[in-house]
């Protein structure tokens, strides 16, 4: 189908991705299939990583066009590419199979498109339950991004077609990262991303488990490691200051603990005492400093001081990512997807 087969609205294409999500796939392709509007026409084509759940069928029997993948080494890249290439649209809204698309998102970004530079639109994804876990309570609120022109999106964006055409869409070598390396890209070509404020999309993240919690982590640090390598000696070097900063703060925090051990075991006297006070203190004013800054993220104080804890906290098996990659750099062996959801 292209846009110009029914009058002049346009066809956005929605591309899901997904691997063994069950209901949440269901409820995601209603989401979609619940949207009415006179101003745009919709196809829905879902890319399935190898599902042993039945996923492929059960979209099928919901009308999405539906596309089996099996790559040796899975990524949401390959999926992503696999699904806009078989599109028709010209736009195309990404989605993860485990979200709940908004019904006024679609027409709230298209008119965002008047403006020629606009490549993606994105709004506001959040837990479905934020509640569920103290993982999802604090991690609900990396989501939240202010309003405006952004560096990059995550992965439930509205893009345009031409533009994906323009840089051949996302890197597959990535198994993590892949957007803000490819939106990198589209700002190369003086394109312009932007978030807007209006609802998007209700995720699942499903982490109810420390190990699920920290596998996160881990893989953003392979990611920061991995692209920041990419771009170190160009005039964009994404993510090299996250990826110094990490590694200064990831690697302060491991050694915070032996430091204060050895400052009271080694040194008992009033002054180490006082000095391993000092310390903790400095980490505590560090927590409550962010605690503070990310105040407007969420109403709730209690949510703002976990966040705070997490924020910093995170950044230790980050770093455990990131060190990980270059080791694996160094005996040039390829890190496999990461996959850390719950059942």
């Amino acid at each position: 189908m292209s846009d110009t087969r029914i009058g002049l609205m346009p066809l956005v294409s929605v591309v899901v991705i997904g691997k063994n999500e069950g209901q949440r796939l269901l409820a995601c392709l209603k989401s979609i299939q619940n949207i009415t509007s006179d101003k745009f026409l919709t196809e829905v084509i879902y890319v399935d990583t190898n599902s042993s759940d039945g996923s492929p069928e059960s979209a099928s029997s919901l009308g999405a066009k539906v596309i089996r993948i099996n790559p040796s080494r899975p990524s949401a890249a390959i999926a992503r590419n696999a699904g806009w290439r078989a599109s028709s649209g010209k736009y195309v809204l990404f989605l993860d199979g485990d979200t709940l698309l908004d019904q006024s998102f679609i027409d709230q970004a298209l008119s965002q498109f008047s403006n020629d530079a606009v490549a993606i639109v994105w709004g506001h994804r959040r837990e479905v339950d934020p509640f569920q876990s103290i993982y999802v309570r604090v991690l609900d609120l990396d989501w939240v991004y202010p309003p405006g022109e952004t560096e990059f999106c995550g992965g439930d964006a509205l893009i345009l077609r031409k533009v994906l055409e323009l840089v051949d869409g996302f890197d597959e070598q990535l198994i993590a990262g892949e957007e803000p390396e490819m939106c990198r890209r589209i700002r190369a070509k003086s394109y312009i991303i932007k978030h807007i404020d209006t609802p998007m999309t209700l995720h699942d993240l499903a982490v109810k488990s420390f190990r699920a919690y920290w596998r996160r982590a881990f893989r953003a640090g392979h990611a920061y490691a991995e692209v920041s390598a990419r771009f170190r000696n160009t005039t964009d070097p994404l993510w090299l200051r996250d990826s110094r900063r990490n590694f200064i703060h990831g690697g302060g925090l491991l050694l915070l603990p032996c430091v204060v051990i050895l400052t009271l075991f080694l040194f008992s006297s009033p002054q180490s005492y006082l000095i391993a006070f000092i310390e903790v203190a400095f980490v505590l004013m560090l927590i409550a400093r962010t605690a503070k800054r990310c105040a407007w993220k969420s109403d709730n104080a209690s949510t703002c001081w976990m966040y705070a804890v997490h924020s910093h906290f995170q950044q230790i098996p980050i770093l455990f990512g990131q060190i990980a990659w270059h080791w694996n750099a160094l005996l040039g062996v390829r890190q496999k997807l990461i996959q850390y959801k719950d059942s």
